[in-house]
């Protein structure tokens, strides 16, 4: 690395300092141009971590709005870039750490096969249908509200949790005996 490199990598961040000291005094102007300014360089952290674009953009978008959340806890006497380098790594890693928890229960839908076999003549797909509709009837109100935000509604467990009024543990359970009392009674394996 050349001296030039280094001074103009101090000199930006110094700009990038005073930039991001007026915008935390109100300078719009100022912020705007930080945050246009900075833009290549958490694109860059954050495509070194995420191979996929649309992941990248995120992980960016991401980066940005914490910036934006957590802009008054810089302090203008320390460097900026390092500060700001943390943050899209870590909205990098989040990402990725997020994608490979959506790899192990994700399929692809061209992979996932139909819901309701196509091949029955429509009048037996409408008996799956009732029959998966009765036996969801049948399911005690916990085991049903359960499997509800649970499953249907993709919530959270600690939202679900919450909603339900059960406790995460109990919220477990009741999603299980619900899927597996649904798996016995439509012969599922």
């Amino acid at each position: 690395m050349t001296a030039e490199a280094v001074e103009s990598r101090s000199d930006r961040d110094m700009r990038w300092s005073a930039l991001m000291a007026a915008a935390q005094m109100g300078d719009a102007r100022a912020y705007d141009r930080l945050l246009r300014e900075c833009l290549p360089l958490l694109r860059s952290i954050c495509r070194a971590r995420l191979r996929d674009a649309t992941e990248t953009e995120d992980a960016v978008q991401d980066a940005l709005l914490t910036l934006h959340r957590v802009r008054a806890t810089y302090d203008p006497a320390r460097p900026f870039t390092p500060w700001i380098s943390a943050i899209a790594e870590r909205r990098a890693l989040d990402r990725g750490r997020a994608r490979g928890r959506r790899t192990g229960r994700e399929i692809e839908l061209d992979h996932a096969g139909p819901i309701i076999d196509p091949s029955l003549p429509p009048a037996e797909r409408g008996l799956e249908r009732a029959e998966l509709r009765a036996a969801l009837r049948d399911l005690p109100p916990s085991q049903a509200k359960a499997l509800q935000l649970a499953k249907i509604e993709e919530l959270s467990l600690a939202e679900a949790s919450a909603r339900s009024g059960l406790s995460v543990g109990a919220l477990k359970v009741a999603t299980h005996r619900a899927l597996h009392t649904l798996r016995k009674r439509l012969g599922a394996p």
